[in-house]
Formats: structure tokens, C-alpha cells, sequence
């Protein structure tokens, strides 16, 4: 089978299509022909080498999160698996494949009129909204700025905020063509990248997708007793010293706390994704698919993520 593996840290020109042994699915597994490949910030974070310090190496395969159809099972796993449509999160990587084997205990079936596309646009994106939000402890009535919001998880946080009650949502993001494109999924505020912008003064929560050198700043815009939850490091780590910003707002008594998935229980994570895909069905939520490309043009998708052109979730498919 085919996959995509990171061959050179560095630009998206070190992703290179490979050739494995199709996997079997051990005791406890199922084996998915995969239909859809959902690509993340977090790949493109990988990709570039700034997480290698973090165990991941060159020959790392990205991508943590698929949809496809159950082709076999393993020992142990009920035969009625095989046909089903499902996602999975794969962990830490190895979602850029033809085929994948995944303990049964990981999956999600898929309802039956939500496409797999649609699917890996919301699984993860949609969860980590969720929970960050939770993180925070968000409540109805508080005022929320969601940094980075044209991404996967920004536009979902925007709309689980929207539908949580939330008293404004304001978004970061990069043209005048997706603060309107936000506004259509709940934000009420469109700021530039820098936070400037007709919004608020000051926020109860903010969620971060982007860190960075500007993420101190962000601290100035939290109200007294304010939270921030950055859940991702697209345009990397934020200065050393950015905890000295947070004591010299000491008497406002601020939070910032980092939040990821892998905290979670994993039943917890299932059953949140589940509903969502049920949500979405309904209408309830909305998954972004920026564009559908072939899983050999990664390169390409790569490209595209680093150039800032995505608007919701690139897709492979095999």
C-alpha cells in the first residue's frame, strides 16, 4: 500500500510517497480502507522538525485521524465490524495511508449521511473545541476570542461557543473574507491577526490555536479572572519569559493553562465525537472542508497549510 511519510524535516518537500506491506489486523483490531485523511496544523508542526525534541523523527508518518470502511477484523472482534463505515483517531500519527489497522476500542461508527470528509473536518477538531472549552470552564454568558480561528478547530470553537451562549466570540483571523465566512458560523467580532478590530476590550476566555511570539499580548485582553487554553503551537513556542506578562497582571487573578486531547479518557473523546457527528447530521454543526486532494499530493496540501490559504480542513484521499 501506499503512504506518506516525513523523509527530511524541514519544507513540505521532504514528504514522500512510500510503498508498506498492507497491515493485518491483530487480536483487537480492525482494518479500515481508508476514504478520507484529515491533515492538521499539528502535521504540518511535525513535519517541520520543531517537535523533534518531542520524540517525533524523520520517517515519522503524519496524520491522526481517518474515516473509511471496515474491510476485516482480528481475533476477538465481532464480525459485524466488517462493512462498517467509521473514524478513528490513529494516536500520534500514521493516518496518511491506504489501509490501517486500529484497536476496535478507537473507532467511531459513522452515521449513516455524514461522508467521510465531512468526518475528519469535525472528529478531532470538533473534541479538542469541546474539551478546551470545558478547560477553560466556560459558561453561558462569558465573552470568548478564539485565536486563530479559520483553521478546523478555531471554526469549531466558534460555533460550540455560539451555541454554548456565549455573550460575543471574536476571531482572530487573516482578510475580510473569512471574518465574514466566521460570522456566518457564529463569531460576532472579526479581528486582524494582532487582535486589533471592533470587539470587546477585554474577554473571559481565550483560546489559542496559534501561540507564538505574540501570545503574551493576548494575556492584556482577558478580563480580571480571565482564562487563556492554548491548545496548539502553529506559529510556534511563545517566548521563554511570557509567564513575567502573566505576574505583572497579578491582581487580576488571570489563568493560562495548555490543553491537549491526550488527557482525555478515551471514552470520554468517543462519546463527545459521537454526538458531534450526530450534531452535524442535523445540522447542528457545520465541518469545513477547504479541498479534497489525492493522498500523493500532500506536498501540495502542505504547502497550501504553510502558506496560510486553509479555510476549515484540507482532506486527503488514498
Amino acid at each position: 500500500m501506499r503512504a506518506v511519510e516525513i523523509r527530511k524535516f524541514g519544507a513540505p518537500e521532504g514528504l514522500a510517497v512510500i510503498d508498506l506491506p498492507a497491515p493485518v489486523p491483530a487480536e483487537g483490531e480492525v482494518l479500515i480502507d481508508v476514504e478520507a485523511i484529515g491533515v492538521g496544523g499539528v502535521d504540518t508542526v511535525v513535519r517541520s522538525g520543531a517537535l523533534a525534541g518531542f520524540g517525533f523523527q524523520e520517517g515519522f508518518i503524519p496524520g491522526n485521524e481517518i474515516a473509511g470502511t471496515v474491510a476485516s477484523v482480528g481475533d476477538g472482534v465481532d464480525p459485524s465490524w466488517t462493512g462498517r463505515r467509521v473514524w478513528a483517531f490513529t494516536g500520534e500519527g500514521g493516518g496518511y495511508v491506504e489501509r490501517t489497522t486500529i484497536p476496535v476500542d478507537k473507532v467511531v461508527p459513522l452515521p449513516e449521511n455524514l461522508p467521510a470528509d465531512a468526518a475528519v473536518a469535525l472528529g478531532t477538531s470538533g473534541m479538542v473545541a469541546h474539551f478546551a472549552l470545558a478547560h477553560a470552564h466556560f459558561a453561558p454568558g462569558e465573552s470568548v476570542l478564539v485565536r486563530g480561528a479559520a483553521g478546523s478547530i478555531g471554526i469549531m470553537t466558534v460555533q460550540l461557543a455560539a451555541a454554548g451562549g456565549a455573550s460575543a466570540v471574536a476571531v482572530t483571523t487573516s482578510s475580510a473574507e473569512r471574518g465574514e465566512r466566521l460570522r456566518e458560523l457564529g463569531a460576532t467580532h472579526v479581528l486582524d491577526r494582532s487582535g486589533d478590530g471592533d470587539g470587546p476590550a477585554a474577554y473571559d476566555v481565550v483560546i489559542d490555536i496559534v501561540a507564538g511570539a505574540d501570545m503574551p499580548s493576548f494575556l492584556d485582553r482577558l478580563e480580571p479572572n480571565g482564562r487563556l487554553v492554548t491548545v496548539g503551537v502553529i506559529a510556534g513556542m511563545p517566548p521563554a519569559d511570557f509567564g513575567a506578562k502573566l505576574l505583572t497582571a497579578f491582581r487580576k487573578s488571570l489563568s493560562v493553562a495548555a490543553f491537549s486531547a491526550d488527557s482525555i479518557p478515551e471514552p470520554d473523546r468517543r462519546a463527545v465525537t459521537a454526538a458531534q457527528f450526530e450534531t452535524a447530521v442535523h445540522g447542528g454543526l457545520r465541518p469545513v472542508v477547504h479541498e479534497l486532494l489525492p493522498l500523493e499530493k500532500a506536498v501540495l496540501a502542505h504547502r497550501k497549510m504553510d502558506d496560510g490559504e486553509v479555510f476549515g480542513r484540507i482532506v486527503l484521499t488514498p
